[in-house]
């Protein structure tokens, strides 16, 4: 398992490397000149102070240059300095990342634990009024826009029934600590959390469902049956655990493409993460700090699959580890 582990990681730095190297020249073809924007802003958007603003940040080298400069920062964990917010990038993505993996973590837990749950009930009562409300759910939910549901959640739970806030990480001012600050930053998470989580637990459903109806038609559950075990005891020790594996998968996948999703969420609720932070940062062309995110992000999808891996030895002991 070490051997397999380190053979990942290994893998995993090189993909990584080539990530930013890619990501580098894609961000650089992208229309568009921060130097340019600054100087807009500045009010003095003539080409002397748009020359200066360039030497300043590096801009005017080769871009061969700028290549090495930047991937030699990403080897030595420094990601460079934002020159618009005029702060090391490390030190902004370290101060939005808690809020993401909060917000995320979360949501990926609600849509897991949910469409594991409906999915279940859907394939031991196929063909019911009940699989058939549980399928309707999950399709909603799937069609639906995640910046709809939000704005719906907040017209309905903040609005209209005044339970839940509608924006932000905690009540601005209130200076909670201990509990007190855990339950505020909880009543802010439930709608991000549940906006995100939903749309993914409608894909897990449909996948448990089909996964248990597959493997509830083979030989060993047959056999299981023809000796006596209980519906209950066949369905949770033989069906689902086998039927779990095309879902770990799924989960995995998604697991890393839910920060895609969180920028959507973060923008409508004010959330404080780098989802929000990755999308100020395309619009204000600040390209180090945008970069930063791309790396941070990879990370997390190459740290996902990995535990991924990890996980389908838990579901199924019979898969072997291999480089």
């Amino acid at each position: 398992m070490l051997s397999f582990v380190a053979q990942r990681v290994l893998k995993g730095v090189i993909v990584l490397l080539a990530i930013v190297v890619l990501n580098f020249f894609l961000i650089r073809l992208a229309p568009g000149d921060p130097a340019v924007v600054m100087a807009g802003e500045a009010g003095a958007s003539d080409q002397v102070f748009v020359k200066q603003l360039r030497e300043k940040f590096g801009l005017d080298k080769p871009l061969p240059e700028q290549l090495f400069i930047y991937v030699k920062g990403v080897v030595t964990l420094d990601l460079g300095f934002s020159f618009r917010q005029q702060a090391p990038v490390a030190k902004l993505i370290g101060e939005r990342l808690p809020a993401t993996l909060l917000l995320t973590l979360t949501a990926f837990a609600i849509s897991l634990v949910l469409g594991v749950m409906f999915g279940t009930f859907a394939a031991r009562f196929a063909g019911t009024f009940l699989d058939t409300a549980i399928t309707v759910f999950a399709l909603i939910f799937y069609a639906m826009p995640l910046f709809w549901v939000a704005l719906m959640g907040i017209l309905l739970f903040s609005v209209t029934m005044d339970w839940l806030p509608s924006f932000g990480y905690e009540t601005v001012g209130a200076n909670l600590t201990g509990l007190a600050h855990a339950v505020d930053v909880g009543k802010h998470l439930i709608m991000p959390a549940m906006t995100l989580g939903l749309f993914f637990m409608a894909t897990y459903t449909r996948m448990t469902r089909a996964s248990m109806l597959e493997v509830k038609r083979l030989d060993f559950v047959k056999t299981a049956r023809a000796k006596g075990l209980s519906d209950a005891v066949i369905q949770r020790r033989h069906v689902l655990r086998n039927a779990l594996l095309p879902v770990v998968t799924l989960a995995g996948v998604h697991s890393g493409t839910l920060i895609g999703g969180a920028v959507i969420t973060e923008t409508v609720f004010a959330w404080p993460g780098i989802g929000r932070l990755m999308y100020d940062a395309l619009l204000q062309r600040d390209y180090n700090l945008l970069l930063g995110v791309f790396v941070i992000c990879s990370a997390m999808v190459l740290i996902f699959n990995l535990i991924t891996d990890l996980v389908y030895r838990l579901v199924d002991p019979r898969i072997e580890f291999a480089s």
